[in-house]
């Protein structure tokens, strides 16, 4: 039978997946609407603007494992509305930049507020309240904050034509203050479950609810695995963002037909993450994790294979996996390394992550200018690689002794 429920655990997940939703409004999904006005009216060009934002992920990658540590050490109540404060002060410093070095200095400040503030930060936080049935709740927080851009592009569109883009940045540095830190206040204060203790051989329904410590003595190699897989997908995932419509036109598509299916992305990663909650939630999460990896390639396939069909059923393949993949970052190393030490190390799997999805929509630009729509076939290839790496782990897991 499934572990109940701890007190509180729903009320926990509805208020850290209601700041997560901010977070990643206010910051990852900022620069699509707020890029061209700022860049007309302090004279500089749209890709500096884009390249302060790849440089505040790189640094949200370099600070990624300190917060971690820091929630294990002290939990991710203190350490979250911190970066309420952080998120907000960048916030208010591009909003009021009169320069172009301003604008580098805010989106240095909001990717320290990102590398501690977005998903992995609340994994962590999460484990260390709920060790032992912390799946289910990250699951939770995935559900509600992958509404992200569709609450934020709306909110920052209405305040672009209202307030402008500074009135914008300041109402979103504003909210961090009025609703972020009331949020993050009101998580528990300590652990809320005991730590799991050290079993043997967990079956799948006991993976799937609990956080229980691996039984196979999972060392830097199985990391180097799971960093290169996350790498792979969050390359993936941030080209197609970037890409999509103009990559699917190359495909043969027309235009409105090419942003039809561009917009199903969004509902198929709800899709993967209901799927993952419900039908998912009794298998291992490298089970998951594969049947995830294998999405995108699939699709490339069908897209290939299928003309203008084709196109949905990519873009339903894609945001299926994509949408589980992103619970699997959180899940996956739960579960094989267990609870003890999540948020450090969380940091440093998710480091090459970001990295990779900071440079993905230049790469896979440049992969576009020289292949068209074959570059398709390269994030295919990463995604095959991403499968063998997955399997190869799993074979490994097996052949290790339990106990």
């Amino acid at each position: 039978m499934p572990s109940p429920r701890p007190a509180g655990q729903v009320a926990a997940v509805l208020k850290l997946g209601t700041a997560q939703t901010l977070a990643w409004a206010s910051s990852y999904y900022l620069p699509a609407l707020l890029a061209a006005p700022l860049a007309a009216e302090l004279g500089m060009p749209v890709t500096r603007v884009f390249g302060a934002f790849t440089l505040a992920l790189v640094i949200s990658a370099l600070v990624g494992p300190r917060a971690g540590r820091a929630i294990d050490e002290h939990g991710g109540r203190a350490v979250l509305r911190f970066t309420n404060l952080l998120f907000a002060a960048g916030l208010a410093a591009l909003g009021l930049a009169q320069a172009e070095w301003q604008v580098w200095a805010a989106w240095a400040l909001i990717g320290v507020a990102m590398g501690s503030g977005l998903y992995d930060a609340a994994f962590a936080a999460l484990v260390r309240f709920y060790p032992l049935s912390a799946r289910n709740a990250i699951t939770g927080i995935t559900l509600i904050a992958g509404f992200a851009s569709t609450v934020g592009w709306p909110l920052t569109q209405w305040g672009l034509g209202a307030v402008g883009w500074r009135g914008t940045c300041l109402g979103w540095a504003a909210l961090h203050i009025v609703l972020g830190m009331p949020l993050h206040s009101l998580l528990p204060r300590g652990r809320v479950e005991e730590a799991p203790p050290v079993r043997s051989a967990p079956d799948a329904e006991s993976a799937s609810n609990t956080a229980l410590p691996s039984t196979h003595p999972a060392g830097n190699g199985v990391a180097f695995v799971l960093a290169a897989v996350f790498a792979i997908a969050w390359f993936t995932s941030t080209a197609m963002a970037a890409h999509l419509p103009l990559l699917l036109q190359a495909q043969g598509l027309s235009a409105q037909a090419a942003l039809g299916v561009a917009m199903l992305v969004g509902p198929a990663q709800v899709a993967g993450r209901l799927l993952e909650f419900g039908f998912l939630r009794r298998a291992h999460p490298l089970l998951s994790s594969r049947f995830a990896t294998a999405g995108h390639p699939i699709g490339v396939a069908l897209l290939a294979l299928g003309g203008p069909l084709g196109g949905w059923l990519f873009a339903l393949m894609h945001g299926l996996g994509n949408g589980i993949l992103t619970i699997a970052k959180g899940t996956l190393p739960l579960v094989v390394f267990g609870a003890a030490g999540y948020g450090e190390r969380q940091g440093w799997l998710m480091a090459p992550a970001r990295v990779s999805q900071a440079f993905a929509p230049v790469l896979f630009g440049l992969a576009m200018a020289h292949w068209g729509g074959h570059a398709l076939w390269l994030t295919a290839g990463l995604g095959l690689l991403a499968l063998a790496l997955l399997q190869s782990l799993a074979w490994h897991m097996a052949r290790q002794p339990r106990g």
